[in-house]
């Protein structure tokens, strides 16, 4: 299946650039292009793209708006985004996640990484930037403390994370952790169906829209610590 990509970004020049090397994929193709946010959520449901890249500046409305449209509306349910941000530590990420990107990734990062980031967020997976590291969102999460008016509050988190059984929790901590569902397979002994399973219950009690968001909450929970490094 070919990959319906959207590109949202004010700058003519990058967005041409991220058109070209799209475009050359077999896999993949630009169905739009959005100098702002509010064109970004209209060509999302005209079309029917599958991974928007979104920068989080725009003048207008911003990235962070347009993602929080896009994915509060029930019909765009499997349209992916990933944040696109100048710097690696960026004041938006996190609220990003929160608001439901899929992850995020700096415009400085290398075309394969860029292509790669699309392959991912369309299947589902999270994209904690390849140029980032998991301890850097773990910051974020730790300065950002409770969640706000974007997500619930610690204690609602609580609460959602008592519905998941025992095994459900072990999987969330592994997947926090960044692990693939073969890893978490290899590590707990069962197969890689079995931790998909895991997974998708989770997400469905905790009303996560992926897996960014099972990294998210497991942090904002209280249920995985950010690592001092």
């Amino acid at each position: 299946m070919t990959i319906r990509v959207l590109l949202a970004d004010d700058q003519t020049l990058l967005r041409s650039a991220f058109r070209v090397l799209v475009d050359s994929e077999p896999d993949m193709e630009v169905v739009g292009e959005a100098a702002d946010g509010a064109q970004a959520v209209a060509l999302a449901r005209s079309e029917r793209a599958d991974v928007v890249l979104m920068d989080i500046r725009m003048p207008g409305t911003d990235g962070l708006s347009a993602t929080r449209e896009i994915t509060a509306d029930p019909e765009l349910s499997h349209v992916r985004i990933v944040m696109l941000t100048t710097f690696e530590v960026d004041e938006y990420v996190v609220q990003s996640l929160r608001a439901g990107a899929s992850g995020f990734l700096g415009k400085g990062a290398e075309p394969d990484e860029l292509l790669n980031a699309i392959r991912v967020a369309a299947a589902g997976e999270a994209l904690l930037s390849p140029a980032a590291t998991k301890g850097l969102i773990a910051t974020f999460l730790a300065q950002g403390g409770a969640a706000d008016d974007d997500g619930l509050h610690a204690g609602d988190l609580s609460e959602r994370l008592s519905a998941l059984t025992v095994r459900e929790r072990e999987v969330l901590v592994l997947v926090a952790g960044g692990h693939s569902n073969d890893e978490i397979a290899t590590r707990l002994e069962v197969s890689p169906l079995t931790v998909k399973t895991h997974v998708n219950r989770a997400m469905a009690k905790l009303g996560a829209r992926d897996r960014a968001q099972l990294v998210v909450t497991a942090y904002e929970s209280g249920l995985v610590r950010p690592r001092v490094e």
